[in-house]
């Protein structure tokens, strides 16, 4: 991937408002070149959506979310794809990787309440025929998200002295 790209994209990573002229003048180019680039890496799917993070307790909305690890028995000639894509379609899952280790697929979710996370895992999730187990983890709270620190430090109200 050319530099200019791979500018553009740590750009935009942390900031997807970032304004064409702008980012123009950090990488020392013309907007048209931007715009282009940018035009460009969604057509390719390079860039394949954008995303704004909300922090949904200080927003006052009720959302339980978990990590799922599924276990599964891949399908002779198409191995994790149909499974993942089975998976995916949910409207409860907001992001799906495989991964290493004991467990073939990583599992994120929303749901409203504990029991609406746990009816999907026991009425959706585990009645699929290539689903061999799963384990699943409730987030108490995120502490950092997508490079972005989550929790604010209280500044401490006593003077430093030194002696």
């Amino acid at each position: 991937m050319e530099v200019t790209r791979r500018q553009i994209l740590n750009y935009m990573e942390r900031n997807c408002k970032v304004d064409a002229a702008e980012l123009a003048v950090l990488l020392g180019t013309d907007e048209a070149t931007i715009k282009s680039e940018i035009a460009a890496m969604e057509k390719e799917k390079i860039i394949c959506g954008y995303h704004t993070m909300i922090d949904w307790d200080k927003a006052g909305v009720d959302q339980v979310n978990a990590l799922i690890e599924v276990r599964v028995t891949p399908q002779r000639g198409r191995g994790f794809e149909k499974i993942a894509e089975r998976i995916y379609n949910y409207p409860e899952v907001s992001s799906i990787s495989l991964i290493s280790g004991a467990y073939d697929f990583l599992v994120t979710i929303e749901g409203k309440s504990l029991m609406e996370v746990s009816r999907f895992v026991s009425e959706k999730l585990s009645p699929i025929d290539e689903v061999v187990g799963t384990a699943t983890h409730f987030i108490l709270k995120k502490y950092k998200d997508h490079g972005t620190i989550l929790v604010q430090k209280d500044k401490e109200e006593r003077m430093l002295v030194i002696l």
